[in-house]
């Protein structure tokens, strides 16, 4: 029996899917809603989410349509499904280009955001795309209203805590400080510098003693390493299986699965096996400008409990309760 991987992060799926839809960029002229979010104080907002095979989903609304959003730091846009949305025009024809993994697409279509609605924290003047992402509503079974990535989160202190199954989002100001004057409850046991290479988050990391350069995606289903790290880390690679990884427009290639053991950020934090796969980030290291050897995606974020700031370029680990 044949084993299929949908690989959701949409730095990925983008390579396919932008070679024969491209973007549409625009917003409607109307508030986006999180029906289960709780605001703390003017600042900050909680939402809860639930875990759709790996991936972070959030509920919400938008013109009288309910359904779920992704939360995708490996997108760079907000995306809305064209598949609910297909009505809306679009304003003008974006000068240049915008790359995707696989290919580079010309003059994509945008539209400027007029107001944009997160309970009672507002956005306005951004982009957003639309595409058609019925693939992913086939395979995870959810009506996929659309994607929350970089443009919309680098705005926040972001605290992803996959203990709680919830994000918390606090308004920053441009040098990363937040405006609310409230602290956190939980413990924070340490912190790590990143680099921001265009929407991507990238941490150095030790496989055992070899270090190497990851990007951080939420939208990852599992953990990816680049068939051309150095054989001193591929032997932590304990391969189980060969699988079918699925992109948009049905594309497939075959990649080996199995558990990456012995990976470290420093002295402090530590990993156990993570379900990792092997592929060639030629691609996209190219496409952003970036050199990565890997992703470290959704077994990241269940093993540690995050903040990530953006604009400080910081990361927070918060303490596990201790479970009696």
């Amino acid at each position: 029996m044949k084993h299929f991987l949908f690989l959701l992060s949409f730095v990925f799926l983008s390579n396919f899917t932008f070679a024969e839809n491209p973007p549409i960029r625009l917003f409607p002229k109307i508030p986006l809603y999180f029906s289960k979010a709780e605001c703390i104080n003017e600042f900050t907002t909680r939402i809860p989410f639930k875990l759709v095979d790996r991936l972070l989903v959030v509920e919400g609304s938008l013109k009288n349509q309910k359904g779920n959003f992704i939360i995708d730091t490996g997108s760079e846009a907000f995306i809305l499904n064209k598949v609910h949305f297909k009505t809306y025009g679009f304003n003008y024809v974006k000068k240049g280009e915008t790359s995707g993994v696989l290919n580079t697409i010309e003059n994509p279509i945008e539209k400027r955001i007029n107001n944009f609605s997160l309970e009672t924290l507002h956005l306005k003047n951004k982009d957003s795309d639309i595409i058609d992402l019925s693939h992913i509503e086939k395979s995870k079974k959810i009506k996929l209203l659309g994607i929350i990535g970089f443009d919309i989160l680098k705005d926040y202190e972001i605290f992803i805590d996959l203990y709680l199954n919830q994000i918390t989002l606090t308004k920053t100001d441009k040098t990363g400080k937040k405006l609310s004057k409230n602290k956190y409850l939980e413990t924070i046991t340490d912190s790590i510098n990143f680099s921001l290479k265009n929407h991507t988050i990238v941490i150095d990391a030790f496989v055992n003693k070899e270090k190497l350069k990851f990007g951080l995606d939420t939208g990852a289903e599992f953990n990816q390493l680049s068939s051309k790290v150095h054989k001193k880390v591929l032997k932590h690679f304990y391969p189980k299986k060969r699988i079918q990884l699925m992109g948009a427009s049905s594309k497939k290639i075959e990649v080996l699965y199995g558990n990456l053991h012995r990976v470290k950020l420093n002295d402090k934090n530590y990993f156990g096996p993570m379900k990792t796969i092997i592929t060639n980030l030629k691609n996209m290291n190219k496409a952003f400008g970036t050199k990565l050897d890997g992703i470290l995606g959704h077994d990241f974020f269940a093993q540690k409990r995050v903040i990530m700031n953006y604009k400080k370029e910081k990361i927070y680990f918060i303490k596990y309760p201790i479970i009696r």
